[in-house]
């Protein structure tokens, strides 16, 4: 855990000498200098003062660099295309066993039919219609409408209108679930 390099980092960000934090939180110039440098490992009682001193979180510091928020900026979103090229998949960003995906259907593009997988999903129309079924469960949905379900029974989306249809989708699946399959 590398909490000295974050408080450095938000110190500095927020042009706060150590002088300066050492009068606002108590803490001598040398013990802030070795917690900056990971010389030293601070109580909880003392993080927490140090957070309220950089109006911050506590639970921020605690964060390793892999825990905290991740960007994928538009031009760097990863495309795969489903289907024989027929449907655009966007990754937009994933954390865990969450993923977050923008899909693209063409008219008259559809999902494999009695596709199953791990997870769970929840949709969202971003514009178009769609024609959704699972079991006997089937519905048209157009722009602004939602629907969730458990991926592990088949379902199918296609697209019966005259333009594409855009669909936002988040799929969980439980990481730990996948890895022992």
């Amino acid at each position: 855990m590398d909490i000295g390099s974050t408080i450095r980092t938000i110190r500095q960000r927020k042009k706060i000498t150590i002088a300066k934090m050492s009068e606002g939180t108590g803490l001598s110039k040398g013990f802030i200098s070795n917690m900056e440098n990971n010389n030293t490992s601070p109580s909880i009682s003392t993080l927490q003062t140090v957070a309220n001193f950089l109006e911050i979180p506590l639970p921020y510091l605690l964060l390793e660099k892999n825990q905290r928020m991740n960007v994928v900026r538009k031009d760097e979103r990863r495309v795969t295309t489903h289907n024989k090229d027929q449907l655009k998949v966007e990754h937009l960003t994933s954390k865990g066993g969450l993923k977050m995906k923008r899909v693209e259907i063409p008219p008259g593009a559809s999902t494999a039919e009695g596709h199953a997988h791990n997870g769970e999903e929840v949709h969202l129309v971003l514009s178009g219609k769609i024609y959704a079924q699972q079991g006997e469960d089937c519905y048209t949905l157009g722009e602004g409408d939602s629907f969730s379900w458990n991926a592990s029974v088949p379902h199918y989306v296609k697209n019966n209108e005259d333009e594409t249809a855009v669909v936002l989708i988040a799929q969980y699946t439980d990481t730990e679930l996948e890895d022992m399959l």
